[in-house]
């Protein structure tokens, strides 16, 4: 029920400040996906100009069959290998915010070589073999259109979007939607950044955004998956909705509230026992499926969904700013992670993420920093428990325990070829080169912190280290407890001629990843111009 209620409150106030809104606009900013040889490139049009574009080659190298955590996390899903050469080109004409109507595309391509890694795949006769897997040697990152009215906008095809709360360049990455996986393909509509309502002589404004989208990764899944055990499920879609509240901007102290939700819908599931098909599931994907998706309403007559639709997760989010005299702005922040109507109730402890932010404009030794807590341990309790489950109980809804995070029982995990969609911080299933498609470890704490800034306006430098402990699944725990230190350190010199070079060097420590280290090199050119109608 309170999924209901949140999504067609969403719903209801999208339609009514849709209708009302000014039209007010802000800069619809640039992905901030730390892909990674220019930082600065989204800056570009300064001088007014509504094209950018990005030529380069980045190369890396570790000594381990996948690289490390901080080299492969929040960067789209594009270095994951041990080694890798690529060469990336990218063009974007950006909208223009002053006009009432405008539009805009882009167009983000990756390729060369990827080095493989070996995954078990089972081979009958109770035997498995490895067999290698490499990416794609050519792959479009992004592809699409924009265009806005007034304060809306629509994006259709395959883009990044970034976080309504945490920042990408510190931040370990967003429970819900980070920047660490490929982008699906799909569309989406909202509103440009935050916006008046009216009536309230702009002391509170409002953010939102819904979408539908295909992950598109079938292809990885069944290259990387052992067909042994447990399941594997294709053809699957995914929708997102968000809504954020803020309290005037301009003032000292600003305080926003919000929520995200996401849900994987749709698709067939095979289920393998003793590495024979047992059975085949398949979900629906119809007008109704996508309508009971956005209100999160009874899975009907899908076999795999017959409490709701989909597998639902999503986060309470909640920041409050403070700008510093002259120096700067101070960010607490908290997301609250949710599985089911338990975790909406917040009966999962202190599970979620809290962290503390600083920030204040480019080009100073200290231009941000972030500290942050990361807590999955509760998941509304050990033991799933259902009051129906016990005849003669008055309750027939409630459910609470065992929430098993970005897990799902016919949904192989909240991720996209092997990288989590929501946050990095939980080991994705690209590492499990056993090729169990779940994941394996999201019962964990641990903290992550990161500071970046310029020595001068040529070099920039970042720094991030993480620590965390693991004890498995609420499903399938640990005997004891695996963990993990990762520090990255990244440096890069910008020419005012639009050349750039990268150089980061990162490693992983400890039972959950390994002993590893890694490498990255880069070089790239960067430019805008005009474009003329």
């Amino acid at each position: 029920m309170r999924k209901t209620v949140i999504s067609f409150a969403i719903l209801a106030l999208s339609a009514c400040c849709a209708l009302m809104a000014a039209a007010q606009d802000t800069l619809f900013v640039c992905a901030d996906h730390q892909s990674g040889i220019n930082p600065t490139t989204c800056n570009l049009h300064n001088n007014h100009d509504d094209v950018i574009y990005n030529v380069g080659v980045i190369m890396n190298a570790g000594n381990s069959e996948l690289a490390p955590y901080f080299i492969s996390s929040n960067v789209g899903g594009t270095i994951t290998q041990q080694y890798s050469a690529l060469a990336t080109a990218s063009i974007h004409r950006l909208m223009n915010h002053g006009s009432r109507f405008s539009w805009g595309a882009g167009v983000e391509a990756w390729g060369g070589y990827a080095s493989s890694a070996g995954y078990q795949r089972y081979a009958g006769n109770d035997k498995f073999e490895v067999q290698k897997q490499h990416p794609a040697r050519v792959w479009l990152q992004q592809a699409y259109v924009q265009a806005k009215y007034r304060s809306i906008f629509a994006v259709a095809g395959q883009a990044y979007k970034t976080s309504p709360i945490l920042k990408g360049s510190l931040s370990s990455g967003d429970l819900v939607w980070s920047t660490n996986a490929r982008p699906p393909v799909g569309l989406r509509a909202g509103f440009i950044d935050f916006q008046n309502i009216p009536f309230t002589k702009g002391w509170v404004q409002i953010q939102g955004e819904f979408g539908y989208f295909r992950e598109m990764d079938d292809k990885w899944l069944e290259n990387h998956y052992n067909y042994y055990n447990y399941f594997i499920t294709t053809g699957k879609w995914l929708h997102y909705k968000s809504l954020h509240l803020r309290s005037n901007p301009h003032q000292p102290v600003v305080f926003t509230i919000g929520a995200q939700s996401a849900c994987q819908f749709g698709g067939t599931a095979d289920y393998y026992i003793d590495g024979k098909l047992d059975r085949t599931v398949k979900m629906d994907a119809n007008a109704k499926a996508f309508f009971r998706t956005f209100i999160a309403g009874s899975g009907g007559n899908s076999a795999g969904d017959s409490f709701v639709e989909g597998n639902h997760l999503g986060t309470w989010d909640i920041a409050l700013d403070y700008k510093l005299p002259n120096y700067g702005t101070l960010r607490a922040y908290t997301q609250w992670l949710w599985e089911d109507g338990s975790g909406i109730g917040k009966m999962n402890g202190f599970d979620g993420l809290w962290g503390l932010e600083f920030r204040q404009d480019p080009y100073n030794y200290v231009s941000g920093a972030v500290i942050e807590y990361i807590d999955f341990t509760n998941q509304s309790g050990p033991i799933h428990w259902t009051p129906n489950d016990h005849e003669g109980t008055p309750i027939t809804s409630h459910s609470s325990g065992a929430d098993d995070y970005y897990n799902n029982y016919i949904y192989s995990g909240y991720q996209s070829r092997g990288m989590s969609i929501g946050s990095p911080f939980v080991k994705s299933p690209l590492y499990n080169q056993d090729g169990y498609m779940r994941y394996r470890d999201n019962v964990l704490r641990g903290f992550h912190a990161a500071i970046e800034g310029w020595f001068t306006t040529e070099w920039y430098y970042r720094l991030q280290g993480s620590y965390r402990k693991a004890w498995g699944t609420p499903i399938i725990p640990r005997a004891g407890s695996a963990d993990d230190f990762s520090m990255m350190v990244q440096a890069n010199y910008h020419t005012h001629k639009g050349w750039a070079f990268q150089a980061q060097f990162a490693i992983d420590r400890g039972s959950l990843y390994g002993n590893n280290w890694g490498a990255v090199l880069g070089i790239s050119y960067s430019g805008s111009f005009k474009f003329k109608k």
